[in-house]
C-alpha cells in the first residue's frame, strides 16, 4: 500500500483503508498520556486545519500542548477551504499570526495539518518576522497536487484547478528551505496523499519524522502527538 515513486497517488487499497485505520487512531487514544513527553516553555503555537476542517479537528493537539506548557491558539477562520478561506496570498492567516504575535509579543510557531501545512509554510516564507518555527503534519507540500487520492475535492472546495500556473506558483514557494527551524512529520502509509511528498529531499534541514498513520485523524494519533510534542521540545 506505499507509492513507488513521489509521482504517484497512494494505493486505491490505502484510500479505501482511511475509514477504518482512522476509527483505530480514536480507539488509540484512550491509552494516551502526555507524562514523560517534553514540557513546553509557554511559548505562542498556532494550529492550522486540513482542507475542509475547522478548529475542532484539532481539539485534541491543541489540548496536549496546552498541558505540556505551551499557548495553542486556534487560527479562528472558520473551515478551511484554502483560498476562499485564507485569501489568494494567504493575507487572512498572515493577520492571524499578526494578531497572536501583538497578543504575546513574541513570534510564532506554526502547525499544520495537511493544507494546513502548506499555508503555514508560504506564511512563514512571506513573513518570517513573524515565525519562529514550522511544524506540518501529512502535508503535501513537495510534489505535484495529481500525486494525492484528493485533488478533485480541493478542486471542488478551494475552486482553484491543480493545472493553475497560480497553484503551482504557491507550491514551488511552500516547497522552499525555510529560514527558521522546521520538521515534517510524515507516513509512506497515508492514504489520502503520497507521503514522499509531504517532506523535504534527504539532507535537507528540514527534519523529516515518519510515522505509521492514516491520513484521516493523523493528528490525534499517539505516535503523531508524541512527534510534536518530541519535535517542540527540541526547539525550547
Amino acid at each position: 500500500m506505499i507509492p513507488k515513486t513521489a509521482a504517484e497517488p497512494p494505493p486505491g487499497l490505502a484510500f479505501a483503508l482511511e475509514p477504518a485505520r482512522a476509527a483505530i487512531t480514536l480507539a488509540e487514544l484512550i491509552g494516551f498520556r502526555i507524562a514523560g513527553l517534553p514540557r513546553g516553555d509557554g511559548r505562542p503555537v498556532l494550529v492550522s486545519p486540513g482542507l475542509c476542517n475547522t478548529d475542532r479537528s484539532n481539539f485534541v493537539l491543541r489540548t496536549m500542548l496546552r498541558r505540556l506548557g505551551y499557548r495553542p491558539y486556534p487560527w479562528a477562520l472558520g473551515r478551511n477551504f484554502g483560498v476562499r478561506t485564507v485569501g489568494p496570498e494567504c493575507e487572512r492567516l498572515i493577520a492571524r499570526v499578526e494578531e497572536i504575535q501583538r497578543e504575546t509579543g513574541e513570534q510564532v510557531t506554526l502547525i499544520g495539518i495537511s493544507l494546513g501545512g502548506v499555508m503555514s509554510r508560504i506564511v512563514a516564507h512571506r513573513r518570517p518576522d513573524l515565525v519562529r518555527a514550522v511544524l506540518t503534519i501529512s502535508s503535501p507540500f513537495a510534489g505535484p497536487p495529481s500525486a494525492t487520492n484528493v485533488w478533485r475535492p480541493f478542486q471542488l472546495l478551494t475552486g482553484e484547478k491543480i493545472s493553475d500556473p497560480v497553484v503551482a506558483r504557491r507550491l514551488e514557494e511552500a516547497v522552499r528551505p525555510l529560514p527558521m527551524p522546521s520538521a515534517a512529520i510524515w507516513s509512506r502509509s497515508d492514504g489520502f496523499v503520497n507521503g514522499l511528498i509531504c517532506r523535504e529531499g534527504e539532507g535537507a534541514e528540514c527534519r523529516a519524522v515518519e510515522v505509521r498513520s492514516s491520513h484521516l485523524f493523523v493528528q490525534m494519533k499517539p505516535q503523531v502527538l508524541r512527534a510534536v510534542a518530541e519535535t517542540l521540545g527540541s526547539w525550547v
